[in-house]
């Protein structure tokens, strides 16, 4: 194939994806796997050594973006709320899902701990989405899903990131220099900004990826996951980049217009249809084990601090899709998992970020009119 063919090929898909994304009313992410499971399946399209890379590193810009949105006082204000409904929803999936894939489908340990991991997410990307949709983003129904949104992704990246740690020699440097970023980071980046903010070649960008690569690398180097630093780092920026709106989209529109669609187009690919086709019945169960646990553990919390939206926030918290994507591309990289329970895997994580959307937006939507009160009174009620 030419050296300009696939490439190009690939951004014809990311186009695609951001249209049909608008028109539909779908998170871009969604549309981008199903693109990719279309190149790889139909047109024999693999991903290259630079398209690998690429993704690599959208799996960690997305994890650092996903620490930056976390509102720290909002957190610290519902803090009981959060960890409760948060954890819940993290941990019940995680251990029914991989109880179910251990003992009752056989699937090896490390398969089942990424089948846990990666089923127990709740996607921040799909809840800010819907939030800001309905407008309920502003409101403190909608921050106080988002805090607890951030609770169970904080949870998930530890679990992950713990669950295959290794130790050796560059897992020291991994730590020092993992340690060091978040400390020293916000301090540097905000000496970046006001030395050289509203330049277009925008210098603390490209420290901030300078970074994230240094961080990545060390953590390939000694086979560990880098996702709970580089989430953490992002938590450490999140005070720094709120009052700087700007630089905050810029960020955004480097990911998702360049970066992070590689990252989902690379896990569509590697998607077998043939493998969805004859683990369906795994799939389903897998699915109904994801929705129905976090149905178990978030509802009654949530009925009984957000009252009558208690579905609404039930059915978000029960979407999955970023780290969902994130774990399972993991799990197939370091061989965990096989290209059939990945191509599982990735096929309920997409499903349960639009069965429950789509059911929560349709059924139990707060109308505008709802909207003053449930600013005015949801907050009284924690």
């Amino acid at each position: 194939m030419s050296t300009y063919l696939f490439p190009t090929l690939m951004f014809v898909f990311i186009f695609l994806a951001s249209i049909i994304s608008i028109e539909l009313g779908l998170a871009a992410a969604i549309i981008e796997i199903a693109l990719g499971v279309i190149a790889g399946s139909f047109f024999h399209l693999q991903p290259t050594v630079w398209m690998i890379f690429l993704a690599s590193f959208g799996s960690a810009y997305l994890t650092f973006l996903a620490g930056t949105e976390i509102d720290i006082p909002l957190m610290k204000k519902n803090r009981v709320e959060a960890v409760l409904i948060g954890g819940l929803s993290f941990f019940v999936p995680l251990i029914t899902c991989f109880l179910f894939a251990y003992y009752g489908f056989h699937w090896t340990f490390p398969a089942s701990k990424i089948a846990g991991i990666a089923l127990s997410t709740t996607s921040v990307a799909v809840v800010y989405s819907v939030l800001v949709e309905t407008g309920l983003s502003v409101t403190n129904l909608g921050k106080r899903i988002m805090a607890a949104t951030f609770v169970t992704d904080i949870l998930t990246v530890i679990v992950l990131t713990f669950s295959f740690f290794n130790f050796n020699t560059y897992t020291i440097f991994f730590i020092i220099v993992s340690l060091l970023a978040i400390f020293l980071m916000p301090k540097i980046y905000s000496f970046l900004l006001n030395r050289y903010n509203g330049k277009v070649i925008q210098p603390d960008i490209k420290f901030l990826f300078l970074v994230l690569f240094l961080i990545e690398w060390l953590g390939d180097a000694g086979k560990n996951q880098p996702g709970l630093p580089i989430f953490i780092l992002g938590l450490a920026m999140s005070g720094l980049l709120a009052k700087n709106p700007a630089v905050m989209k810029k960020m955004r529109v480097v990911s998702f217009a360049a970066i992070t669609p590689f990252f989902f187009l690379k896990g569509g690919m590697n998607v077998d249809l043939n493998a969805v086709w004859a683990g369906a019945v795994v799939m389903l169960i897998f699915l109904s084990i994801k929705l129905g646990s976090k149905f178990v553990a978030v509802f009654p919390l949530a009925k009984k601090y957000h009252v009558e939206h208690g579905m609404f926030t039930t059915l978000l918290m029960s979407t999955g899709l970023t780290f969902g994507t994130i774990t399972s591309l993991y799990g197939l990289s370091i061989g965990a998992i096989t290209k059939a329970q990945f191509s599982i895997l990735i096929t309920v994580v997409i499903l349960s970020a639009i069965i429950p959307t789509a059911i929560a937006l349709r059924f139990f939507k707060p109308i505008t009119k709802e909207l003053k009160e449930v600013a005015d009174t949801e907050g009284e009620e924690g």
